[in-house]
């Protein structure tokens, strides 16, 4: 996934330009800290203590330009206008976090308020139109079928985000359609410019697979399917990425 927000950052902004980056529900830090090593201004937004502490942790080991460049700040995603100036960023990303808010569309227009301008909001949800996948591809025949007419299931004990927020096993999550968050975002005035799958070949892999022999050739056959129809729309996860207009 931090690839195709490359993709996204090097199509919207000039080479070089040190953006305003807001990562809500920043989990352990990942994302804001490669970031932040990048050059970038990067604010992450987070309420659970231990990730903080985790992320603070993984900062403290960072070069001092680097740690200049990154804040942290403890509060709800739900509550951004508290925090930040309308039009205050230039990049807000939000990875991991609508699955776990039965209505994410006050979340989502707080987002779209803090960007600026022409500004990227990069989304990462669990993918509604293919929850079926993961049972069916497991032998699960009832769990596929079930899941054909629902957009809540049960994650699993492994990072969801890719950008450091682990899931919440055993507790009820809710995936998101393409198709609605594609109106959502038109409406909050951030439309949809992109989009991609992410998970398409390895979703089912164990939770604490080593990774594989190979990883390279692995990882570019998962980029080459997250931005190729039809495997795109199969994936485990979506990579939605709006513009402010």
């Amino acid at each position: 996934m931090a690839r195709q927000l490359d993709e996204q950052i090097a199509g919207r902004f000039p080479v070089g330009q040190r953006l305003r980056v807001l990562d809500v529900g920043m989990g352990r830090g990942t994302q804001a800290l490669r970031l932040a090593r990048l050059g970038h201004q990067v604010t992450g937004l987070e309420q659970d203590a231990t990730m903080i502490a985790a992320a603070r942790e993984a900062l403290s080991g960072e070069p001092e330009g680097i740690r200049e460049r990154m804040r942290i700040i403890e509060g709800d995603g739900r509550e951004t206008g508290a925090h930040f100036l309308p039009g205050s960023f230039d990049v807000v990303l939000c990875h991991g976090v609508l699955m776990y808010l039965q209505d994410p569309d006050a979340l989502l227009a707080g987002l779209a308020r803090v960007l600026a301008p022409g500004g990227l909001l990069s989304l990462l949800v669990r993918n509604g139109d293919a929850l079926a996948m993961r049972p069916g591809l497991s032998g699960d025949w009832a769990g596929a079928l079930a899941a054909f007419d629902s957009v809540s299931y049960l994650p699993r004990a492994r990072t969801e985000s890719h950008g450091g927020t682990p899931t919440r096993p055993g507790v009820d999550a809710r995936a998101d359609r393409r198709a609605a968050l594609t109106d959502t975002l038109a409406g909050i005035g951030a439309p949809l410019h992109a989009w991609y799958g992410v998970r398409v070949f390895t979703d089912t892999a164990a939770d604490g697979a080593e990774p594989p022999d190979g990883l390279e050739t692995l990882l570019a056959a998962e980029e080459r399917a997250g931005k190729t129809d039809p495997y795109r729309g199969v994936a485990a996860l979506l990579h939605l990425c709006g513009v402010r207009g």
